[in-house]
Formats: structure tokens, sequence, C-alpha cells
């Protein structure tokens, strides 16, 4: 009898030490994986995984397709924020908070942020209350200060100061609610500054939002540092809010909204994974100014055992041969002199043909180019042969004559073609006298018209 009591014991014992998480997608999508990450940082560390559960259910006389998932999170599970994954693009993930307490919750898969209802977790039913309620009341103010800066000679002072006053009782009332939990750092740090009298013009305005965005956030807090609130803040204000037509005008807000950023954070750890974070960013448009000045001025000045040598090696392999770099270098015999791309000094531009015998776009339009650019003395061609074996390579290019030419062989996984990444052929590099790149036409056509141009 003592064994099976002490059983008894220890099996209660280990499933009041576990917690689970739940969640329901309604209607499902074409998936049967969920992921569940711990956020760290500005990155995210793998937890586990679950299958997703196909069921059907009757909504009004309708069958339909829901999906349901479930983890089990040991006792010694970390506090703190977590996201679920069911989507690798499109916002495929819901964010919550775990504090020692089981989660359940549905959403829409489409519009997961926008609908994702708790029924269990305090921390989480709390805090999403006060993201749905502060936003209504935040929303109906800025539409009376919208009101007036787009019409000022409208008289809307009291109904702002009431709008505020709904605001801050809000606030104030979840911070009191929210007194000693997990939640109540995002809730101080969401609050947005909001001045006593309206404004009557948008430049006051725009000033105002800019230079107190960051006021209410602790960037020291690990309950912030650790979660994706104070990135989905920096996205924000770098991307959104700091915004002009003007491309010239465009990049200079992005660096001073970057220095301003980085300014406040003292955490080098963090600085540094924010630092990556916004190159990932600013790789997604090709913006190499930005990239080369968040390197420049921002990660070569951390300290050396933060640096990662492989983020740098990687992102300079990867914008090595783009338009604004100056084109890798690379030498080759020819007529029993040694040449090097570098050192060439014979036209105003170069054209760098990577292409290949093998590769019947080459065929049809390498022999194009040749006829195009026969009489033009100010353009001198670099043909970057990729073969297997120099047999066909050979015979063709005494069809190309007053051409460079350069064999490279191992194709693919020539060094030279694997620098500038070459993944097709024809692939087209124009450059200018000093050997920047200047321009990577996509076919015969595109360089046609660059040099029709000129």
């Amino acid at each position: 009898m003592k064994k099976i009591l002490a059983l008894i014991f220890f099996i209660s014992t280990f499933a009041q030490a576990q917690y689970t998480v739940n969640g329901t997608m309604s209607p499902t999508i074409d998936t049967d994986w969920v992921i569940l990450y711990k956020i760290e940082g500005a990155s995210q560390k793998f937890i586990q995984n679950s299958k997703i559960k196909i069921d059907s259910v009757d909504i009004q006389g309708k069958k339909q397709a829901i999906g349901s998932f479930s983890f089990t999170l040991p006792e010694n599970t970390k506090v703190g924020s977590y996201r679920i994954t069911y989507r690798l693009e499109n916002a495929g993930f819901v964010d919550f908070v775990f504090n020692k307490e089981d989660v359940n919750f549905g959403f829409h898969p489409e519009y997961a942020n926008q609908t994702v209802t708790f029924t269990t977790s305090k921390e989480n039913m709390l805090y999403k209350d006060y993201v749905d309620n502060i936003s209504i009341a935040q929303e109906k103010l800025d539409s009376i200060q919208v009101a007036v800066l787009q019409n000022q000679d409208l008289d809307l002072k009291n109904e702002y100061k009431e709008a505020l006053k709904t605001v801050n009782n809000i606030q104030k009332g979840y911070l009191e609610a929210s007194n000693g939990m997990y939640v109540q750092p995002f809730i101080k740090a969401s609050k947005r500054i909001n001045l006593p009298e309206i404004i009557e013009t948008p430049e006051k305005y725009m000033a105002t939002m800019i230079g107190t965005f960051f006021d209410p956030i602790d960037f020291k807090s690990k309950t912030l540092l650790n979660s994706a609130f104070i990135t989905d803040k920096i996205t924000d204000y770098v991307f959104y809010i700091n915004y002009s037509p003007d491309p010239a005008t465009q990049q200079k807000l992005f660096k001073q909204s970057v220095d301003t950023v980085l300014s406040k954070i003292e955490n080098l750890s963090y600085k540094k994974e924010i630092i990556e974070f916004l190159i990932n960013q600013f790789e997604t448009d090709t913006n190499l100014e930005l990239i080369d000045y968040l390197f420049d001025n921002y990660y070569s000045k951390l300290p050396t055992n933060l640096q990662d040598k492989g983020f740098i090696d990687g992102k300079e392999a990867l914008f090595a041969a783009e338009i604004g770099r100056i084109a890798p270098d690379f030498s080759w015999k020819e007529g029993g002199k040694q040449l090097t791309l570098s050192k060439l000094n014979e036209a105003e531009n170069y054209l760098l043909i990577f292409w290949s015998t093998t590769c019947s776009h080459c065929l049809t339009e390498i022999p194009q180019v040749h006829t195009f650019l026969a009489k033009n003395d100010q353009v001198k061609v670099i043909a970057y042969s990729l073969e297997s074996d120099s047999f066909g390579w050979n015979r063709f290019k005494k069809t190309l004559l007053n051409w460079h030419h350069v064999l490279g062989l191992n194709k693919w996984e020539n060094k030279t073609a694997r620098t500038y990444n070459i993944v097709s052929t024809p692939s087209y590099f124009i450059l200018d006298a000093n050997k920047k790149i200047i321009a990577k036409p996509e076919h015969f056509e595109d360089v046609k018209l660059f040099f029709d141009k000129k």
C-alpha cells in the first residue's frame, strides 16, 4: 500500500510540474507542423516542435477544418517571451508570454496578431485586453489630432482633452492591474507620449512623435530585451516613421534613425544583435550604403570578442559583386602575358560576362553581344567562360575576336564565379574605368539598352 501511495504521489507531483500550451487555428492551413521558440534578444531559440491535428467542426451548417496543437513544458521552463511559428513567410506566428501557467489561445492564421484570443493565462489575457483597449482609445485620440492637422479651423480642444483622459485612465488602470506581473514592463513601454494640448502643425506633430518615440521604453529591462517588443519598435522607427519619398533624404533619415536607436542601447551583446538585425533588414533592399555605415561605424567598434567573423565574411561575400562595389579582382594568362582586371586601362567601360559553351542561351546571346559592340572602342569585353574542360572554349573563343578570354575551370565551383555569386549564365557586369560595378543587366537587350543610352 505504501508503494502504491508513493507512486500516486509521484505521478501527481509530476503532473503538477508540467505546463501546457494549446493553440487552435481556424481555418487551418496547408501545413502539419508548428514550432515553439523562446525569444532571446533579437533572435529566437528553438524549444520544440509539434504536429497540427486537423478536425472538422460544424459552423452555421457548414463543415470547416480547424487545426489544433499542443506543447508540454517541464516545470523548469524559463519564464519569458515565446513564439509559435506555423509558417516561415508572411508573419506566420503568434507571440505570448509564459509565467508558470498554462496558455490556451485561438487565432485566424492569416491575421494572427489581430485575431489571437487567449482563454487561459492571466498574463496573456490581461495584456491582450490592454492592447485592444488602449489601441481603440489611442486611435480615437489620434483621429481628433489628425482632423485638426487637416483643418486648423476646427476647435476640438475639449474633445482632445476628454480622449486623452480616457487614454491616461486606461493606462493607469492596467498598470495597477498588472502590478507584480511579468507583462507590466510591456504595458509601461507601450504608453504613447501624448501632449496635454492638441498640436496644430504637422511639423510639430512629427517632431514630437519622433523625439519621444523611445521615451517610455526601458532599454535595460531584461523582460523587454528578451522579447520582440523592442525589435518591433526599432523596425517601426527606422523603416516607417522616419520616411521621405526623396532617396537621398531617406538615406540621411536611415542613418539618423540608426544613430538614435543604437545610442539607446548600453548592453553590448544586445547592441550587436540589433546591428546584425538592421544589416539583415537593409540587405533585403541591397542598401549597401547603410550596410557599410553599420559595419564601419558600429559593428567594427564592438569588442573583438563580440564581432562574429562568420557574419562579417558572409556579408562581404554576399555583397562583393553588387552595384557600387569595385569588381572583385582576378588574373589570367593571355598571349603569354599575365593580365589582371584591376590593371586594365583600355576603355571607358568594361563588360564582364560570365558564360559557358554548355549554355544554350549563351551560344545565342554572346555572338549578338560581339556583333553589337564590334565597332564600340569605348567598351572592352572580358568573357569569363565557366567550363569543365577547355575543349569547347578553345574553339568558340576564336569567333569572338578582340575580347579578353578567361577560362574558368570547375564551372560553378570556380572561385571567381563564387566570388561574383554566379548562379546562372550568361551573367553581365558593366564596370566603369575604375572597375566599379555600375550596372548588372539581366539580358542582352538590357546590355544593348545601357550602351545605346551612352
